[in-house]
């Protein structure tokens, strides 16, 4: 086993029976796919623990219908986001996951307790789609068209509710509102 092996060479072994090669898939992605649940449902750990377990078991399940072995990360993520959809539906706590996940992120100095509950309130407001678009290009860094892929919305969709996001919660700090 002489190297780092690629998403692809992974899915390959773990079509063919391996388990230990869907492992290291798994090992690979985790962190950003609980990342991206935590923001997305706006709970703790054991929220987004829960629901990426539920994601990677139904990725095992339905692993054959990857279309491409290289896109593992966006494929996983639009699973995690599909689990996450359920979770909310069956449970609307929204308002109170946003909440906790704002207490834990650290937002700019300067950042009164007063901006940061008008924050929990934006974010709160948010759909949950436009949160998720929110969760992965503004704090996780992901492109547009990766996004896009993830959540299986179109990439005009996206950039949207990336947009609309932003400046609704621009606005809850106090910033410019025009692009609302």
């Amino acid at each position: 086993m002489g190297g780092l092996q690629t998403d692809a060479e992974l899915v390959g072994r773990a079509l063919a029976g391996s388990d230990a090669a869907f492992s290291r898939l798994v090992e690979r992605h985790q962190a950003p796919v609980r990342a991206f649940l935590r923001r997305t449902l706006g709970g703790g750990w054991a929220e987004a623990d829960d629901v990426a377990q539920d994601a990677f078991l139904a990725a095992w399940r339905s692993l054959r219908s990857l279309k491409d072995p290289a896109g593992v990360r966006p494929w996983l993520c639009g699973i995690a986001w599909r689990k996450a959809q359920d979770r909310i539906r069956s449970s609307r706590r929204g308002a109170a996951r946003d909440s906790v996940w704002l207490e834990s992120i650290q937002l700019p100095a300067g950042v009164s307790p007063e901006e940061k509950l008008a924050l929990v309130d934006a974010m709160a407001d948010l759909p949950a789609d436009v949160r998720a678009c929110v969760a992965l290009c503004l704090a996780d860094g992901w492109s547009h068209g990766e996004a896009a892929l993830a959540l299986d919305l179109p990439l005009g969709t996206v950039k949207s509710h990336v947009a609309r996001g932003r400046a609704r919660l621009l606005k809850a700090l106090g910033g410019p509102d025009h692009d609302a």
